[in-house]
């Protein structure tokens, strides 16, 4: 038993209410990269290594992934609205705090905080922005929603890197401020904070138990598994034997419980079913793209972190006016169409990355990132509607909840994965690129004769040619990543058509 439904909004009160959902999330999913770019300041002013100042992103990365999929089972105790709200106001605070800390310990919990009272900001700003338009504008008011998430992670690298580089690395945070209050005053303003009636559900304690070992163990893992070269290192073989004993015995509960903390029974719609894999998978391969071009920019080619920013930040043009324009006619295409025509763009974006040089022009490589932004418009919302369209009640509270834990496993494993194989398959074609350079080489001798020309000793011929050869080994690393990503693209696609229509249902209420 919940509270009545919320009513439609119309008028002004339609435009402030998709702007308060939609800043909400966005303000949620920005925080997960804006820190990243600030980093090494962070640990600077700290005097701590590099690698410690990794707790910043890692702590609310586990903390967050832990409280997702309990959004569903908050919802129906507190209420939807007045979760939001909540949810809003004490991320508003954590952000204030990690703005405020004045040592990193305070920093890093301070992140905690954020991510477990922010976790539910994502799939409830979905499921609530939806309440606000008529059922026949539902899938406008997806699209808007999804593009919001899809923006945030390419825009959170720039505006981070040009607050650390003109302000300082607290601005970051206390960015936050202003946003969060003005969103939860607004929604506060539009629908009160309504009571849901009184549950009988009782907390799943070993649920919760089970769930925090898993993503906690698995969400460290991942993250200090290429320091400390993955399985070989006891401290990641012990966190991979607790995550995966873990994950077993939280399905196996989770399936036999009278009151799950986690809906998992919702896995037996197609619908829902086929929408999490895509989407888990597929923001696997998103983040490959994401993640790997920033970084071989800013260590191959010179950019520097504003810039490489702005060359990603081009990836969200397009994705801003085709994301509510797909979602405006979700009725009139099928949801299977859209998305096929994003996982397509998506892989020729990848497949144009795949084909770079090393002089490669700003221009080109923008060119890949606004097909990319295509693509992932016609990613996100219509597997969104795909998701929900089998969902009824507080499934889809439950339903958003499990699928953007799903998006964000997926990144946090793209994220890992592919930084690890980009690194190691490097150091391979270094390794191969080195072993084809002998003294009878003609090329070689020109190059030597050349560089002996322009006054370098010999230690300094070798340095050069040393350092061209691994420029071209991460290059060719990138460009195979790339392909990957691309091919893994293409494998989803066919898998998107095995869900069933109508997908209208999710939208409307039914």
């Amino acid at each position: 038993m919940t509270a009545p439904e919320l009513e439609p909004l119309k008028g002004y009160k339609l435009v402030l209410g998709t702007l308060a959902f939609a800043l909400g999330s966005f303000m949620n999913v920005l925080d997960m990269s804006i820190a990243n770019v600030a980093l090494p300041t962070i640990a600077g002013d700290f005097a701590i290594s590099p690698t410690q100042g990794t707790w910043v992103i890692t702590s609310y990365a586990v903390s967050e992934a832990i409280f997702l999929p309990l959004t569903g089972f908050l919802a129906k105790r507190i209420g939807e609205v007045r979760q939001f709200i909540f949810a809003t106001i004490l991320f508003t605070v954590a952000s204030m705090l990690c703005g405020l800390a004045p040592s990193f310990e305070v920093l890093v919990i301070s992140r905690i905080l954020q991510g477990v009272v922010g976790a539910s900001m994502i799939p409830l700003s979905q499921t609530l922005i939806m309440k606000c338009y008529p059922p026949a504008k539902r899938g406008m008011a997806l699209g808007i929603w999804a593009t919001t998430t899809i923006v945030a992670p390419v825009l959170g690298p720039l505006i981070g890197g040009w607050l650390t580089d003109n302000l300082v690395w607290r601005w970051a945070f206390y960015i936050n401020l202003p946003f969060g209050i003005l969103v939860a005053v607004m929604v506060y303003w539009l629908y009160g904070a309504p009571k849901p009636e009184p549950s009988k559900e009782k907390i799943d304690l070993v649920g919760i138990a089970l769930l925090v070992a898993a993503v906690a163990s698995m969400q460290i893992a991942l993250d200090k598994g290429s320091e400390l070269d993955w399985l070989s290192s006891p401290f990641i073989a012990t966190l991979a034997a607790i995550s995966s004993i873990s994950w077993v015995a939280f399905v196996l509960w989770e399936l036999g419980a009278e009151h799950p903390i986690v809906d998992l029974r919702l896995f037996k719609l197609v619908n829902f079913r086929t929408s999490a894999i895509c989407l888990g998978i597929g923001s696997f391969a998103f983040y490959i793209y994401i993640v790997i071009g920033p970084l071989w920019l800013q260590t191959q080619l010179g950019y520097t972190a504003f810039s490489s920013g702005k060359v990603m930040a081009i990836t969200g043009v397009l994705a801003l006016f085709c994301g509510p324009l797909f979602g405006a006619n979700i009725h009139r295409i099928d949801a299977r169409i859209i998305a096929t025509i994003g996982f397509a763009a998506m892989a020729i974006g990848c497949w144009m990355a795949a084909g770079f040089t090393t002089g490669v022009d700003e221009k080109t490589l923008m060119l890949a990132r606004v097909i990319m932004g295509v693509g992932i418009a016609g990613f996100f919302m219509p597997m969104s509607a795909i998701s929900m369209s089998q969902l009824q009640g507080h499934q889809i509270a439950s339903g958003t909840g499990i699928s953007n834990f799903l998006r964000n496993v997926g990144a946090s494993v793209g994220t890992a994965v592919s930084t690890t194989l980009w690194q190691d398959n490097a150091i391979r074609q270094h390794e191969n690129l080195m072993s084809n350079i002998q003294t009878g080489n003609i090329a070689y001798h020109r190059f030597m004769d050349a560089a002996a020309q322009l006054g370098m000793t010999e230690m300094q011929r070798y340095a050069l040619l040393d350092n061209l050869v691994t420029s071209q080994a991460y290059m060719l690393s990138t460009n195979q990543l790339m392909l990957l990503a691309g091919l893994i693209l293409v494998a989803l696609m066919p898998l998107i058509w095995l869900s069933k229509p109508p997908f209208g249902s999710g939208l409307t209420g039914h």
